[in-house]
């Protein structure tokens, strides 16, 4: 049965003719063939992952484990560039494998399960992890789209391998219980913190937010290129594993310090000071399909706090970001920009270094929390 199911799904995808250019498909040239590892405990799912990389001329598959323990014991011989990894497997799960791969041996992992969707708790578990990007398992429930389901596949263990990782620190769940004689409405917001973010953010945020303090004398406003559903999704659970307060931003609220808003790229927010406080105002983007929600809040945050501003440009593409740093760098504010060879999309930090010429940092996501502390003075 097991082996009918596993030809059906092999002739689907040769009926849809998955031979995909390497190089004018995905827009990149890679000098040596990627070493692919899968890891998953069905042997059909491995056959059909490895399927679909046959016809790939910048991919090769070095190995495959039936499961993490397996996978750890043969990753030091074969020395792949990626790994897929599943979650569900026996003797050792993925998410503890991932957790031993980010320590001793650190490498791009792309998360490949059923259990992997946009929005759920464990594909933010993985992120938090150490993994680089996640992608649902492809199915033949839907065949009409299987091609299109390899394809992306193929495109994410591409940009996987262009990611350079190190030793992952591990984000621990951390107590929002105050400090003793702290009173948080006392605390002066004397800088405002724009991030921008899009593919790739959610990874990257994970490494950033959870480690800020909450006694920062600032707030930390974030446009994230996802649907609202996920903001939602994500911004909750940001909250759970951070010390700051994490929150969808609300229209008309006033921002407080040691506090993050996230909001939707699909949403326009500008900062607004009265009496020396500052507040949001939220609108839908008129024009959702060009990028704009980025530059729009960092041209507010130049404008209402000059020195005291801050930009921060993330993963993503297209050029979102770019002209609202340079103004906050034109007004006295400070300029961080993740460094693009540690980002999985590359586009958005190269565009803002290209435009913006002075940026004060580029540095990987690991030592932005560290780095924006350090600027507000903050232990």
């Amino acid at each position: 049965m097991l082996t009918e199911h596993c030809e059906f799904f092999f002739k689907i995808m040769n009926d849809q003719h998955l031979t995909p250019n390497t190089k004018t498909d995905r827009g990149m040239f890679v000098k040596d063939r990627i070493k692919l590892l899968i890891v998953d405990d069905s042997k059909i799912m491995r056959q059909v992952i490895a399927k679909i990389f046959e016809t790939d001329d910048l991919i090769q598959v070095v190995g495959e484990a039936s499961n993490g323990k397996e996978a750890l014991e043969i990753i030091p011989q074969l020395n792949p560039d990626v790994i897929t990894l599943d979650i569900n497997m026996p003797v050792m799960d993925g998410l503890t494998t991932l957790k031993h791969v980010m320590i001793k041996h650190p490498t791009p992992v792309v998360m490949l399960s059923t259990l992997t969707k946009e929005g759920a708790t464990m594909t933010f578990d993985t992120l938090k992890y150490g993994a680089v990007d996640f992608i649902h398992k492809p199915s033949n429930q839907h065949p009409e789209s299987l091609g299109e389901q390899c394809q992306a596949v193929l495109k994410k263990v591409v940009l996987a391998a262009n990611v350079r990782i190190g030793t992952m620190k591990y984000i621990r769940t951390r107590s929002k219980s105050p400090e003793p004689g702290a009173n948080e409405g006392e605390r002066v917001c004397k800088y405002i913190c724009a991030m921008g973010a899009s593919e790739g953010g959610y990874g990257t945020l994970l490494k950033i937010i959870p480690q800020l303090n909450p006694e920062l004398p600032a707030a930390i406003l974030v446009v994230l290129y996802e649907t609202s559903r996920n903001v939602d999704a994500f911004a909750s659970y940001l909250d759970d594993n951070s010390k700051l307060k994490v929150r969808r931003a609300v229209d008309g609220e006033y921002v407080e310090a040691g506090s993050c808003y996230l909001v939707s790229g699909k949403q326009y927010v500008t900062l607004h000071e009265f009496y020396g406080e500052y507040s949001l105002a939220i609108n839908t983007a008129p024009f959702t399909i060009h990028k704009g929600g980025i530059n729009m809040l960092m041209f507010s945050i130049a404008e209402v706090m000059k020195e005291h501003g801050m930009g921060v440009l993330l993963s993503g593409s297209g050029q979102d970001g770019s002209e609202g740093l340079s103004e906050i760098i034109r007004m006295g504010g400070t300029a961080i920009v993740q460094d693009p060879k540690n980002c999985l999309y590359k586009e958005m930090p190269t565009s803002a270094i290209t435009h913006c010429k002075t940026v004060d940092a580029v540095m990987p996501d690991t030592s932005i929390a560290a780095e924006i502390s350090q600027r507000f003075s903050v232990s």
